[in-house]
């Protein structure tokens, strides 16, 4: 048996055994209270009037209201036009959200010249296969650009206008960022010797205030922008480290927490990934799990090779690790990292697709769960004034009816609360 307390979460009874089993087994349950919503549509034609009854209609969902996934850095820049294509596909085919690199040293090589063509280049092709972005990172001291100098007060001034740049630039765009990472550990001796001035410079003015800095300046490029405050620490010392510090005024600078799980080391288990989302549900704010790792080989030597049983294991663990972060009420984001092998960070074995861009059984795994168990789709009939029924989960659907000599469609948006829905067809 597990552990028993008090559900940190708005949604959960109190005092729930916290084994794997437990959480596991009443899953399902909790993803149909949180994900779904009964409704009834009102379906209406051209000319305004609803439909007769018993008219055919196929009510199809088109997206999902949570968000599935990954970076997408390798758009575009694999190996072979045949990897583009194929990477393409596939992550059209299975997601909805995409990390964009915002990595300082690397997008801004030359003062004054920022690489924006290869995040507008992104942005165009997510925005046609409907494909919510986010922003990753504005501040981090993990390498600072080769062309900052010494002068610390000089380099906080600079990483202020950048943030509030990107920020303003990519509104409309871009609308989530993840604006400071890391920012426990900012003083770890690879920081000090890859971006020293940046390193000094938070050391000078505090960790408390470089993050209200930093969601300053983001908040003042685009008051409507989405702020995450992202580590990939888990511990109760990093909520009183940072995420205590992000208040102005009394109210939480951030409007979302983001948790990096990375497993290069071996899976969490249900209970510690159920343990982490209640620890930081408390703050009462959404949480996504920004950079989520489960290999599918072991590592020897230097060697790092993705096996046949590597595969299933990631599989397994993918599944279960996903359908805890969906049952989850606090949880609206779960972000892989990455979607190939080809490139992969530390070369390992993460991808949910090979190096030659073939799915793993870790992807298909996820597609039955994220476009099949968890995706609704219902062939139904008209009722008296033109109603329908649905339950299901929330997000965009398409509803098409069949009348006697026509077919007629429309959209609608499913989520909380919308007891009645309108839907035009034409």
């Amino acid at each position: 048996t597990g552990l028993t307390l008090t559900s940190l979460a708005t949604g959960w009874a109190t005092a729930q055994d916290t084994s794997p089993d437990a959480i596991l087994g009443d899953a399902d349950a909790r993803i149909n209270r949180h994900r779904k919503t009964r409704t009834v549509l009102r379906l209406t034609g051209p000319d305004g009037r609803t439909l007769p009854p018993d008219t055919p209609v196929l009510i199809e969902q088109t997206g999902h209201k949570f968000l599935f996934g990954c970076n997408i850095f390798k758009l575009n820049r694999c190996r072979t036009d045949a990897d583009n294509a194929a990477y393409a596909e596939r992550f059209a085919a299975l997601l909805n959200f995409a990390t964009l690199p915002f990595y300082w040293w690397n997008y801004e090589r030359e003062r004054g010249k920022p690489d924006d063509a290869r995040s507008d280049e992104i942005i165009q092709w997510c925005k046609a296969h409907a494909v919510t972005t986010k922003g990753h990172p504005l501040a981090w001291n993990y390498v600072q650009p080769p062309w900052l100098g010494d002068d610390t007060a000089e380099a906080m001034t600079l990483q202020m206008a950048r943030i509030e740049r990107c920020t303003r630039r990519f509104a409309g765009g871009i609308d989530i960022w993840d604006v400071v990472n890391e920012a426990v550990h900012y003083d770890r001796p690879f920081c000090k010797e890859r971006a020293p001035t940046l390193t000094r410079a938070i050391a000078e003015i505090g960790i408390g205030a470089y993050i209200r800095r930093a969601f300053a300046a983001a908040r003042t490029g685009n008051p409507a922008a989405t702020l995450l405050i992202n580590d990939y620490r888990t511990d109760p010392a990093y909520a009183d480290t940072v995420i205590s510090e992000l208040t102005a005024d009394g109210k939480p600078m951030y409007d979302v927490i983001g948790i990096q799980s990375h497993m290069h080391g071996g899976y969490w288990g249900a209970e510690q990934t159920w343990r982490v989302c209640e620890q930081h549900a408390r703050f009462g704010v959404p949480l996504h799990f920004t950079e989520t790792t489960v290999v599918s080989g072991a590592k020897s030597g230097d060697q790092w090779p993705n096996t046949p049983e590597g595969e299933q294991t990631q599989a397994k663990a993918v599944a279960e690790f996903y359908t805890v972060l969906f049952s989850h009420p606090s949880v609206h984001a779960i972000t892989w990292w990455d979607f190939t092998d080809q490139g992969s960070w530390q070369a390992a074995p993460a991808g949910l697709v090979r190096d030659d861009m073939t799915p793993k059984p870790a992807y298909d795994r996820l597609t039955d769960l994220v476009k099949g168990k968890w995706w609704t789709r219902v062939e139904t009939a008209v009722g008296p004034q033109g109603r329908a029924d649905l339950d299901g989960f929330l997000g965009q659907y398409k509803a098409t009816a069949k009348p006697p000599g026509r077919t007629l469609a429309g959209t609608f948006t499913l989520d909380k609360g919308m007891e009645t829905i309108d839907v035009s067809l034409t």
